[in-house]
């Protein structure tokens, strides 16, 4: 079962959830990067660069975890799409100074750099202050500001979300 949703703006707090110039503070993208794993192996042939082992990835208030993390580079050398699987895999980051940090969790995570498109598979969750998101497959268009979810083929993970209400009068 497939359910497209073309995000009104009440749910766009929930999806604003991955690096993106105009999506994330502004200083993240100048910030350095920086990687920490167990093991490193970098493959100069094929563009490929796998990290294995309690893999951390920090540019600003971004942070990639996983078990094992690739980075795909293209023929300028540029990264141009990264893997992560792990138990689960994690993403966060905070989209915005006044947001709370969104955090991504699936057993793979796929961002597609160019295309601003990220594939969380498996037990896909987001999560964005008390609101939450999860499917089998969760497909997020950033430039588009659409998010694909999908349940799985038999049907015993639907897709579920929990959105709570604004509160009133400022009010936590």
């Amino acid at each position: 079962m497939r359910l497209n949703l073309n995000i009104p703006a009440a749910l766009c707090s929930l999806t604003l959830w991955l690096a993106s110039p105009a999506m994330a503070l502004p200083e993240d993208s100048s910030q350095p990067i920086h990687i920490g794993a167990d093991s490193a192996s970098m493959n100069d042939r094929t563009g490929v660069t796998t990290y294995r082992g309690q893999v951390e990835i920090v540019q600003g208030t971004m942070k990639i975890r996983g078990d094992q993390v690739e980075l795909f580079r293209d023929a300028n050398g540029e990264v141009n799409r990264i893997v992560s699987t792990g138990r689960p895999a994690e993403f966060e980051q905070q989209p915005k100074r006044e947001d709370p940090l969104t955090h991504a969790y699936g057993l793979r995570m796929e961002y597609l750099v160019n295309q601003q498109q990220v594939t969380i598979t498996e037990q896909a969750r987001v999560e964005q202050g008390k609101d939450t998101f999860t499917g089998k497959r969760i497909v997020y268009k950033m430039n588009e500001a659409i998010v694909d979810a999908f349940s799985s083929e038999n049907g015993d993970q639907r897709v579920q979300m929990v959105i709570q209400p604004k509160q009133q009068g400022g009010e936590e």
